[in-house]
């Protein structure tokens, strides 16, 4: 059975380019664009990997990451925060927070692959 990943992007071009490098790589890529109603999709169908951007509609990537980890179902689940912001500040607030990974876009495939593998592979 495939690895589940759940993508919480608003971008489309975002999110048409993860779900197909992922899916190639034998994923199964479920995408939400609004972070008002995130922790609702994640508890529905639960994902084994996040892959979350940080400025979403109606609550930030930081906000939905804090309550995943405070979550015991999710506390564990490997997070991936994107960003457009590769600030240090913003770095250093997601691994506070727990996120597991820390990407700036733009990003290459092989990167995104890469790296979603590894997190899997930890």
């Amino acid at each position: 059975m495939a690895k589940r990943v759940l993508l919480i992007e608003d971008e489309p071009n975002i999110i048409e380019a993860i779900s197909f490098i992922l899916s190639r790589d034998g994923w199964t890529v479920h995408t939400h664009a609004d972070g008002e109603t995130a922790m609702t999709k994640v508890r529905a169908t639960p994902p084994d990997l996040i892959i979350l951007d940080v400025m979403l509609p109606g609550r930030s990537g930081f906000d939905i990451l804090r309550d995943l980890r405070a979550d015991p179902e999710t506390q564990a689940t490997p997070v991936m925060m994107l960003t457009a912001r590769g600030q240090a500040k913003d770095r250093e607030l997601a691994t506070r927070l727990g996120a597991s990974q820390f990407m700036t876009k733009p990003f290459s495939n092989a990167k995104v692959r890469d790296t979603v593998r590894a997190l899997m592979d930890a």
